[in-house]
Protein backbone atom coordinates (compact mmCIF):
# COMPACT_ATOMS: atom_id res chain seq x y z
CA UNK A 1 0.00 0.00 0.00
CA UNK A 2 2.82 2.46 0.87
CA UNK A 3 2.75 5.76 2.74
CA UNK A 4 0.59 7.52 0.14
CA UNK A 5 -2.37 5.21 0.70
CA UNK A 6 -1.82 5.52 4.44
CA UNK A 7 -2.09 9.27 4.03
CA UNK A 8 -5.33 8.91 2.08
CA UNK A 9 -6.74 6.61 4.73
CA UNK A 10 -5.88 8.88 7.64
CA UNK A 11 -5.54 12.30 6.12
CA UNK A 12 -7.61 15.16 7.27
CA UNK A 13 -9.51 14.34 10.33
CA UNK A 14 -10.62 17.95 10.46
CA UNK A 15 -11.84 20.76 10.56
CA UNK A 16 -8.49 29.89 -0.05
CA UNK A 17 -10.53 30.40 -3.45
CA UNK A 18 -8.78 30.61 -6.79
CA UNK A 19 -10.80 30.34 -9.90
CA UNK A 20 -11.34 32.76 -12.71
CA UNK A 21 -12.87 35.12 -10.17
CA UNK A 22 -10.29 35.01 -7.40
CA UNK A 23 -9.11 33.70 -4.06
CA UNK A 24 -11.34 32.97 -1.06
CA UNK A 25 -11.08 32.35 2.67
CA UNK A 26 -12.87 30.48 5.44
CA UNK A 27 -14.25 32.81 8.12
CA UNK A 28 -14.79 31.02 11.40
CA UNK A 29 -16.35 32.83 14.35
CA UNK A 30 -15.43 30.68 17.37
CA UNK A 31 -13.54 33.42 19.19
CA UNK A 32 -13.93 34.97 22.65
CA UNK A 33 -13.10 38.43 21.27
CA UNK A 34 -14.00 38.45 17.59
CA UNK A 35 -13.38 41.44 15.38
CA UNK A 36 -16.57 43.31 14.47
CA UNK A 37 -18.04 41.73 11.36
CA UNK A 38 -17.74 44.98 9.42
CA UNK A 39 -14.01 45.05 10.21
CA UNK A 40 -13.63 41.49 8.92
CA UNK A 41 -15.47 42.25 5.68
CA UNK A 42 -13.21 45.27 5.15
CA UNK A 43 -10.22 43.01 5.85
CA UNK A 44 -11.46 40.56 3.22
CA UNK A 45 -11.98 43.28 0.64
CA UNK A 46 -8.71 45.11 1.23
CA UNK A 47 -6.80 41.85 0.88
CA UNK A 48 -8.54 40.96 -2.37
CA UNK A 49 -10.51 37.97 -1.13
CA UNK A 50 -13.40 37.67 -3.53
CA UNK A 51 -15.07 34.69 -1.88
CA UNK A 52 -15.79 33.67 1.69
CA UNK A 53 -16.97 30.42 3.23
CA UNK A 54 -18.96 30.51 6.48
CA UNK A 55 -19.70 27.60 8.80
CA UNK A 56 -23.16 28.85 9.71
CA UNK A 57 -25.51 31.70 8.85
CA UNK A 58 -24.32 34.15 11.51
CA UNK A 59 -26.57 37.18 11.17
CA UNK A 60 -23.88 39.77 11.85
CA UNK A 61 -21.50 38.28 9.31
CA UNK A 62 -24.20 37.94 6.67
CA UNK A 63 -25.46 41.47 7.22
CA UNK A 64 -21.95 42.92 6.90
CA UNK A 65 -21.33 40.97 3.69
CA UNK A 66 -24.31 42.70 2.08
CA UNK A 67 -23.37 44.69 -1.05
CA UNK A 68 -19.69 43.92 -0.46
CA UNK A 69 -19.31 42.16 -3.80
CA UNK A 70 -17.90 39.11 -2.01
CA UNK A 71 -19.30 35.74 -3.08
CA UNK A 72 -20.63 33.79 -0.09
CA UNK A 73 -20.87 30.08 0.74
CA UNK A 74 -23.16 29.92 3.77
CA UNK A 75 -22.97 26.86 5.99
CA UNK A 76 -25.39 24.59 7.81
CA UNK A 77 -23.86 22.98 10.94
CA UNK A 78 -24.05 19.19 11.32
CA UNK A 79 -26.32 19.44 14.35
CA UNK A 80 -29.05 20.93 12.14
CA UNK A 81 -29.00 18.16 9.54
CA UNK A 82 -31.53 15.91 11.28
CA UNK A 83 -34.23 18.58 11.54
CA UNK A 84 -33.71 19.70 7.93
CA UNK A 85 -33.72 16.09 6.71
CA UNK A 86 -36.96 15.31 8.50
CA UNK A 87 -38.98 18.39 7.61
CA UNK A 88 -39.43 20.14 4.28
CA UNK A 89 -41.03 23.01 6.19
CA UNK A 90 -37.87 23.37 8.32
CA UNK A 91 -35.76 23.50 5.14
CA UNK A 92 -38.01 26.14 3.61
CA UNK A 93 -37.89 28.20 6.81
CA UNK A 94 -34.07 27.97 6.91
CA UNK A 95 -33.75 29.08 3.29
CA UNK A 96 -36.20 31.94 3.78
CA UNK A 97 -34.38 33.24 6.86
CA UNK A 98 -30.77 32.62 5.90
CA UNK A 99 -30.70 32.87 2.11
CA UNK A 100 -33.73 34.60 0.55
CA UNK A 101 -33.92 37.46 3.05
CA UNK A 102 -30.20 38.23 2.87
CA UNK A 103 -30.24 38.23 -0.92
CA UNK A 104 -33.36 40.38 -1.27
CA UNK A 105 -32.98 42.72 1.71
CA UNK A 106 -29.24 42.94 2.29
CA UNK A 107 -27.82 42.31 -1.17
CA UNK A 108 -25.65 39.39 -0.04
CA UNK A 109 -24.14 37.53 -3.00
CA UNK A 110 -24.86 33.98 -1.84
CA UNK A 111 -23.56 31.45 -4.36
CA UNK A 112 -23.58 28.21 -2.37
CA UNK A 113 -25.20 26.54 0.61
CA UNK A 114 -22.82 24.12 2.35
CA UNK A 115 -24.97 21.37 3.86
CA UNK A 116 -23.03 20.06 6.85
CA UNK A 117 -19.29 20.10 7.42
CA UNK A 118 -17.29 16.91 6.84
CA UNK A 119 -20.31 14.85 8.00
CA UNK A 120 -18.87 11.50 6.86
CA UNK A 121 -15.67 11.63 8.91
CA UNK A 122 -14.92 8.12 10.12
CA UNK A 123 -14.44 9.54 13.61
CA UNK A 124 -18.15 10.47 13.67
CA UNK A 125 -19.01 6.74 13.55
CA UNK A 126 -21.81 7.23 11.04
CA UNK A 127 -23.71 9.84 13.08
CA UNK A 128 -24.75 11.82 9.98
CA UNK A 129 -24.93 9.12 7.32
CA UNK A 130 -28.74 9.02 7.29
CA UNK A 131 -29.43 12.73 7.53
CA UNK A 132 -26.95 14.49 5.23
CA UNK A 133 -28.35 13.48 1.85
CA UNK A 134 -32.02 14.04 2.80
CA UNK A 135 -31.07 17.47 4.18
CA UNK A 136 -29.24 18.24 0.93
CA UNK A 137 -32.33 17.27 -1.11
CA UNK A 138 -34.69 19.33 1.07
CA UNK A 139 -32.48 22.44 0.94
CA UNK A 140 -32.26 22.11 -2.84
CA UNK A 141 -36.06 21.82 -3.09
CA UNK A 142 -36.46 24.83 -0.80
CA UNK A 143 -34.11 26.89 -2.97
CA UNK A 144 -36.09 25.96 -6.08
CA UNK A 145 -39.37 26.85 -4.36
CA UNK A 146 -37.86 30.21 -3.36
CA UNK A 147 -36.94 30.89 -6.99
CA UNK A 148 -33.23 30.58 -6.26
CA UNK A 149 -32.48 27.22 -7.86
CA UNK A 150 -30.50 28.75 -10.71
CA UNK A 151 -28.54 31.22 -8.58
CA UNK A 152 -27.67 29.32 -5.39
CA UNK A 153 -26.14 25.84 -5.58
CA UNK A 154 -25.93 23.19 -2.86
CA UNK A 155 -22.80 21.29 -1.89
CA UNK A 156 -21.40 19.26 1.03
CA UNK A 157 -17.89 20.09 2.28
CA UNK A 158 -16.35 16.64 2.64
CA UNK A 159 -13.15 15.43 4.20
CA UNK A 160 -10.64 13.74 1.92
CA UNK A 161 -11.24 10.50 3.81
CA UNK A 162 -14.41 9.90 1.74
CA UNK A 163 -12.13 8.48 -0.96
CA UNK A 164 -9.15 6.15 -0.93
CA UNK A 165 -6.72 4.45 -3.26
CA UNK A 166 -6.47 0.69 -3.60
CA UNK A 167 -3.00 1.00 -5.14
CA UNK A 168 -1.49 3.88 -3.21
CA UNK A 169 -1.56 5.95 -6.41
CA UNK A 170 -4.08 8.56 -7.58
CA UNK A 171 -5.23 6.28 -10.41
CA UNK A 172 -6.41 3.76 -7.81
CA UNK A 173 -8.85 6.28 -6.38
CA UNK A 174 -12.44 5.42 -5.54
CA UNK A 175 -14.94 6.31 -2.87
CA UNK A 176 -14.66 4.64 0.51
CA UNK A 177 -16.18 1.18 0.46
CA UNK A 178 -18.54 1.68 3.41
CA UNK A 179 -20.14 4.80 1.88
CA UNK A 180 -19.70 4.03 -1.82
CA UNK A 181 -23.39 3.85 -2.73
CA UNK A 182 -24.23 6.93 -0.67
CA UNK A 183 -21.40 8.91 -2.29
CA UNK A 184 -22.59 7.94 -5.77
CA UNK A 185 -26.14 9.06 -4.93
CA UNK A 186 -24.81 12.40 -3.66
CA UNK A 187 -22.49 12.88 -6.64
CA UNK A 188 -25.36 12.18 -9.06
CA UNK A 189 -27.57 14.66 -7.20
CA UNK A 190 -24.88 17.35 -7.31
CA UNK A 191 -24.33 16.72 -11.01
CA UNK A 192 -28.05 16.84 -11.79
CA UNK A 193 -28.46 20.14 -9.91
CA UNK A 194 -25.30 21.96 -10.95
CA UNK A 195 -23.63 21.69 -7.53
CA UNK A 196 -19.88 21.24 -7.04
CA UNK A 197 -18.02 18.53 -5.12
CA UNK A 198 -16.36 20.29 -2.16
CA UNK A 199 -13.34 18.66 -0.50
CA UNK A 200 -11.01 19.71 2.32
CA UNK A 201 -7.35 18.77 1.84
CA UNK A 202 -4.79 19.06 4.66
CA UNK A 203 -1.20 17.85 4.21
CA UNK A 204 -0.43 19.20 7.70
CA UNK A 205 -2.76 16.66 9.30
CA UNK A 206 -0.96 13.85 7.49
CA UNK A 207 2.30 15.05 9.00
CA UNK A 208 0.69 15.47 12.42
CA UNK A 209 -0.70 11.93 12.44
CA UNK A 210 2.17 10.08 10.79
CA UNK A 211 5.74 10.87 11.91
CA UNK A 212 7.02 8.93 8.89
CA UNK A 213 5.19 11.15 6.42
CA UNK A 214 7.78 12.65 4.02
CA UNK A 215 7.74 16.30 5.09
CA UNK A 216 8.91 17.75 1.78
CA UNK A 217 6.01 16.11 -0.07
CA UNK A 218 3.63 18.42 1.83
CA UNK A 219 5.07 21.49 0.09
CA UNK A 220 5.16 22.79 -3.45
CA UNK A 221 8.79 23.65 -4.10
CA UNK A 222 9.84 20.38 -5.67
CA UNK A 223 12.23 19.14 -2.98
CA UNK A 224 10.52 15.77 -2.47
CA UNK A 225 10.88 12.46 -4.23
CA UNK A 226 8.18 12.42 -6.91
CA UNK A 227 5.40 9.87 -7.17
CA UNK A 228 5.14 8.18 -10.58
CA UNK A 229 1.61 7.11 -11.48
CA UNK A 230 1.92 5.38 -14.85
CA UNK A 231 4.04 8.18 -16.24
CA UNK A 232 2.15 10.98 -14.49
CA UNK A 233 4.50 12.64 -12.00
CA UNK A 234 3.32 14.04 -8.67
CA UNK A 235 5.74 16.22 -6.74
CA UNK A 236 3.36 17.27 -3.93
CA UNK A 237 0.61 15.74 -1.85
CA UNK A 238 -2.08 18.25 -2.82
CA UNK A 239 -2.01 17.33 -6.52
CA UNK A 240 -1.93 13.61 -5.74
CA UNK A 241 -4.78 13.81 -3.24
CA UNK A 242 -6.89 16.05 -5.49
CA UNK A 243 -6.40 13.72 -8.45
CA UNK A 244 -7.33 10.68 -6.38
CA UNK A 245 -10.73 12.36 -6.11
CA UNK A 246 -10.75 13.11 -9.84
CA UNK A 247 -10.10 9.42 -10.55
CA UNK A 248 -12.88 8.41 -8.13
CA UNK A 249 -15.33 10.70 -9.91
CA UNK A 250 -14.17 9.57 -13.35
CA UNK A 251 -14.46 5.87 -12.54
CA UNK A 252 -18.06 6.38 -11.50
CA UNK A 253 -19.10 8.39 -14.53
CA UNK A 254 -18.75 11.95 -13.19
CA UNK A 255 -15.34 12.99 -14.46
CA UNK A 256 -16.53 16.51 -15.31
CA UNK A 257 -18.11 17.37 -11.96
CA UNK A 258 -16.71 20.72 -10.72
CA UNK A 259 -14.46 20.47 -7.66
CA UNK A 260 -14.05 23.14 -4.96
CA UNK A 261 -11.25 22.88 -2.40
CA UNK A 262 -13.25 24.01 0.61
CA UNK A 263 -10.35 24.17 3.06
CA UNK A 264 -6.58 24.16 2.67
CA UNK A 265 -3.94 25.74 4.87
CA UNK A 266 -1.30 25.32 7.58
CA UNK A 267 -1.44 26.31 11.29
CA UNK A 268 1.21 28.42 12.99
CA UNK A 269 1.26 27.23 16.62
CA UNK A 270 0.32 24.43 19.00
CA UNK A 271 2.60 21.77 17.49
CA UNK A 272 6.24 21.45 16.49
CA UNK A 273 5.27 21.39 12.79
CA UNK A 274 2.73 24.19 13.18
CA UNK A 275 5.00 27.21 12.83
CA UNK A 276 5.38 30.41 10.83
CA UNK A 277 8.07 29.05 8.52
CA UNK A 278 6.09 26.01 7.41
CA UNK A 279 2.80 27.95 7.21
CA UNK A 280 4.28 30.65 5.00
CA UNK A 281 6.05 28.07 2.86
CA UNK A 282 2.87 26.04 2.38
CA UNK A 283 0.40 28.87 1.78
CA UNK A 284 2.74 30.85 -0.46
CA UNK A 285 3.62 27.67 -2.31
CA UNK A 286 -0.05 26.88 -2.82
CA UNK A 287 -0.80 30.37 -4.09
CA UNK A 288 2.12 30.24 -6.52
CA UNK A 289 1.13 26.73 -7.56
CA UNK A 290 -2.40 27.71 -8.54
CA UNK A 291 -1.82 31.30 -9.67
CA UNK A 292 -0.88 30.27 -13.19
CA UNK A 293 -4.19 28.42 -13.55
CA UNK A 294 -2.35 25.22 -14.40
CA UNK A 295 -4.36 22.97 -12.12
CA UNK A 296 -3.40 19.35 -11.49
CA UNK A 297 -2.33 16.63 -13.94
CA UNK A 298 -5.83 15.15 -14.06
CA UNK A 299 -7.73 18.44 -13.89
CA UNK A 300 -5.87 21.24 -15.73
CA UNK A 301 -7.19 24.78 -15.40
CA UNK A 302 -8.05 27.18 -12.56
CA UNK A 303 -8.53 25.70 -9.09
CA UNK A 304 -11.41 26.93 -6.94
CA UNK A 305 -10.13 26.98 -3.34
CA UNK A 306 -10.67 28.66 0.03
CA UNK A 307 -7.75 29.25 2.42
CA UNK A 308 -8.23 27.89 5.89
CA UNK A 309 -8.41 30.17 7.55
CA UNK A 310 -8.72 33.92 7.71
CA UNK A 311 -8.40 34.59 11.47
CA UNK A 312 -7.38 32.56 14.54
CA UNK A 313 -10.22 31.26 16.72
CA UNK A 314 -9.32 30.94 20.40
CA UNK A 315 -12.62 29.29 21.37
CA UNK A 316 -12.37 26.35 18.97
CA UNK A 317 -12.16 22.90 20.47
CA UNK A 318 -8.57 21.78 20.77
CA UNK A 319 -9.56 18.12 21.04
CA UNK A 320 -8.05 17.31 17.59
CA UNK A 321 -4.84 19.08 18.65
CA UNK A 322 -3.59 22.36 20.11
CA UNK A 323 -2.99 23.67 16.58
CA UNK A 324 -6.75 23.98 15.97
CA UNK A 325 -6.85 27.54 17.29
CA UNK A 326 -4.01 28.75 15.06
CA UNK A 327 -4.99 28.24 11.40
CA UNK A 328 -5.41 31.93 10.55
CA UNK A 329 -3.19 33.87 8.19
CA UNK A 330 -4.14 36.70 10.57
CA UNK A 331 -4.00 36.76 14.35
CA UNK A 332 -7.25 37.25 16.30
CA UNK A 333 -6.87 41.03 15.95
CA UNK A 334 -6.40 41.10 12.18
CA UNK A 335 -2.61 41.50 12.28
CA UNK A 336 -0.85 39.45 9.55
CA UNK A 337 1.28 36.64 10.93
CA UNK A 338 3.79 36.58 8.07
CA UNK A 339 4.37 37.99 4.63
CA UNK A 340 2.02 36.33 2.15
CA UNK A 341 1.53 37.44 -1.43
CA UNK A 342 -1.96 36.48 -2.58
CA UNK A 343 -1.44 38.31 -5.84
CA UNK A 344 -4.39 40.55 -4.98
CA UNK A 345 -2.84 43.69 -3.44
CA UNK A 346 -0.63 46.39 -4.91
CA UNK A 347 1.98 45.85 -2.20
CA UNK A 348 2.08 42.08 -2.63
CA UNK A 349 1.58 41.76 1.13
CA UNK A 350 -1.32 41.22 3.51
CA UNK A 351 -3.16 44.36 4.62
CA UNK A 352 -3.74 44.77 8.37
CA UNK A 353 -7.22 45.21 9.86
CA UNK A 354 -8.14 48.86 10.40
CA UNK A 355 -9.50 50.66 13.48
CA UNK A 356 -8.98 47.80 15.94
CA UNK A 357 -9.42 48.90 19.55
CA UNK A 358 -7.52 47.11 22.30
CA UNK A 359 -7.97 46.83 26.05
CA UNK A 360 -5.49 48.69 28.29
CA UNK A 361 -1.79 47.82 28.17
CA UNK A 362 -1.70 45.67 31.29
CA UNK A 363 -1.16 42.02 32.00
CA UNK A 364 -1.79 39.51 34.79
CA UNK A 365 1.37 37.62 35.84
CA UNK A 366 2.68 35.50 38.67
CA UNK A 367 3.75 37.66 41.57
CA UNK A 368 7.50 37.61 42.27
CA UNK A 369 6.58 37.06 45.94
CA UNK A 370 4.69 33.86 45.11
CA UNK A 371 6.39 30.49 45.48
CA UNK A 372 6.41 27.79 42.83
CA UNK A 373 5.83 25.32 45.67
CA UNK A 374 2.51 26.92 46.64
CA UNK A 375 -0.13 24.15 46.50
CA UNK A 376 -2.52 26.57 44.78
CA UNK A 377 -0.30 26.84 41.68
CA UNK A 378 -1.34 23.63 39.93
CA UNK A 379 -5.14 24.01 40.37
CA UNK A 380 -4.97 27.71 39.49
CA UNK A 381 -3.07 27.08 36.24
CA UNK A 382 -5.34 24.18 35.38
CA UNK A 383 -8.39 26.35 35.91
CA UNK A 384 -6.99 29.28 33.92
CA UNK A 385 -6.00 27.10 30.97
CA UNK A 386 -9.30 25.26 31.04
CA UNK A 387 -11.25 28.48 30.53
CA UNK A 388 -8.71 30.42 28.46
CA UNK A 389 -6.13 29.39 25.86
CA UNK A 390 -2.77 27.81 26.71
CA UNK A 391 -2.25 26.08 23.36
CA UNK A 392 0.92 28.07 22.72
CA UNK A 393 2.57 26.34 25.68
CA UNK A 394 4.27 23.03 25.00
CA UNK A 395 6.97 21.32 23.01
CA UNK A 396 7.83 23.07 19.75
CA UNK A 397 5.37 25.94 20.26
CA UNK A 398 5.96 29.70 20.23
CA UNK A 399 6.16 29.79 24.04
CA UNK A 400 8.11 26.56 24.50
CA UNK A 401 11.11 28.39 25.98
CA UNK A 402 9.28 29.93 28.94
CA UNK A 403 10.41 28.85 32.41
CA UNK A 404 7.98 27.64 35.07
CA UNK A 405 7.08 31.14 36.25
CA UNK A 406 6.64 32.24 32.64
CA UNK A 407 4.22 29.38 31.94
CA UNK A 408 2.17 30.24 35.01
CA UNK A 409 2.11 33.93 34.08
CA UNK A 410 1.02 33.08 30.54
CA UNK A 411 -1.90 31.03 31.85
CA UNK A 412 -2.97 33.76 34.28
CA UNK A 413 -2.77 36.45 31.61
CA UNK A 414 -4.74 34.45 29.08
CA UNK A 415 -7.55 34.05 31.61
CA UNK A 416 -7.34 37.73 32.58
CA UNK A 417 -7.51 38.96 28.99
CA UNK A 418 -10.35 36.60 28.05
CA UNK A 419 -12.32 38.16 30.90
CA UNK A 420 -11.79 41.74 29.66
CA UNK A 421 -9.09 42.53 32.24
CA UNK A 422 -11.48 42.43 35.18
CA UNK A 423 -9.50 42.98 38.38
CA UNK A 424 -11.27 39.98 39.86
CA UNK A 425 -9.88 37.80 37.04
CA UNK A 426 -6.34 38.37 38.33
CA UNK A 427 -6.94 37.26 41.90
CA UNK A 428 -5.46 33.79 41.94
CA UNK A 429 -4.95 33.29 45.69
CA UNK A 430 -1.63 34.89 46.73
CA UNK A 431 -0.17 34.07 43.32
CA UNK A 432 -0.96 36.84 40.83
CA UNK A 433 -0.53 40.55 40.22
CA UNK A 434 -1.30 43.08 37.49
CA UNK A 435 1.65 44.67 35.69
CA UNK A 436 2.05 47.34 33.02
CA UNK A 437 5.37 45.87 31.87
CA UNK A 438 4.95 43.65 28.82
CA UNK A 439 6.06 40.12 29.84
CA UNK A 440 6.37 38.91 26.22
CA UNK A 441 9.64 37.12 25.48
CA UNK A 442 10.99 36.42 22.00
CA UNK A 443 8.37 34.68 19.89
CA UNK A 444 6.06 34.28 22.88
CA UNK A 445 3.48 37.07 22.92
CA UNK A 446 1.45 37.80 26.04
CA UNK A 447 -1.69 39.01 24.34
CA UNK A 448 -3.85 42.00 25.06
CA UNK A 449 -7.37 41.36 23.88
CA UNK A 450 -9.41 43.67 21.69
CA UNK A 451 -12.38 45.49 23.16
CA UNK A 452 -15.57 43.43 23.38
CA UNK A 453 -18.11 43.95 20.62
CA UNK A 454 -20.87 46.43 21.39
CA UNK A 455 -22.93 45.95 18.22
CA UNK A 456 -26.08 44.07 19.22
CA UNK A 457 -26.12 41.47 16.44
CA UNK A 458 -22.41 40.73 16.76
CA UNK A 459 -22.66 40.59 20.56
CA UNK A 460 -25.54 38.10 20.39
CA UNK A 461 -23.44 35.71 18.33
CA UNK A 462 -20.52 35.96 20.77
CA UNK A 463 -22.72 35.30 23.79
CA UNK A 464 -24.06 32.15 22.20
CA UNK A 465 -20.52 30.84 21.71
CA UNK A 466 -19.00 31.97 25.01
CA UNK A 467 -20.64 30.52 28.12
CA UNK A 468 -17.51 31.19 30.17
CA UNK A 469 -18.71 34.33 31.97
CA UNK A 470 -21.18 32.58 34.27
CA UNK A 471 -18.61 29.96 35.25
CA UNK A 472 -16.08 32.73 35.86
CA UNK A 473 -18.43 34.56 38.21
CA UNK A 474 -19.06 31.39 40.22
CA UNK A 475 -15.34 30.67 40.46
CA UNK A 476 -14.43 34.21 41.52
CA UNK A 477 -17.20 34.15 44.13
CA UNK A 478 -15.81 30.93 45.58
CA UNK A 479 -12.33 32.45 45.72
CA UNK A 480 -13.63 35.31 47.85
CA UNK A 481 -15.43 33.11 50.37
CA UNK A 482 -12.98 30.25 50.72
Amino acid sequence: MGWFSLVLGMVLLFPLVVSVSGIGANWGTQATHPLPTGTVVRLLRENGFQKVKLFDADYGAMRSLGRSGIEVMVGIPNDMLASLAGSMKAAEKWVAKNVSSHISSNGVNIMYVAVGNEPFLETYNGSFLRTTFPALRNIQSALIKAGLGNKVKVTIPLNADVYESSTGLPSGGDFRTDIHELMLAIVKFLSDNGGPFTVNIYPFISLYIDPDFPVEYAFFDGNSSPLNDGGTIYSNMFDANHDTLVWALQKNGYGNLPIIVGEIGWPTDGDQNANMIYAKRFNQGFMSHISAGKGTPMRPGPIDAYLFSLIDEDAKSNAPGNFERHWGVFYFDGQPKYQLNLGTTNSGALVVAKSVHYLARKWCVMSPKASLDDPQVAPSVSYACGLADCTTLGYGTSCADLDARGNISYAFNSYYQKNDQLDSACKFPNLSMITKTDPSIGSCKFEIMIEPITDASDRRAVQLQNPVSLVVCVFLFLLTVL
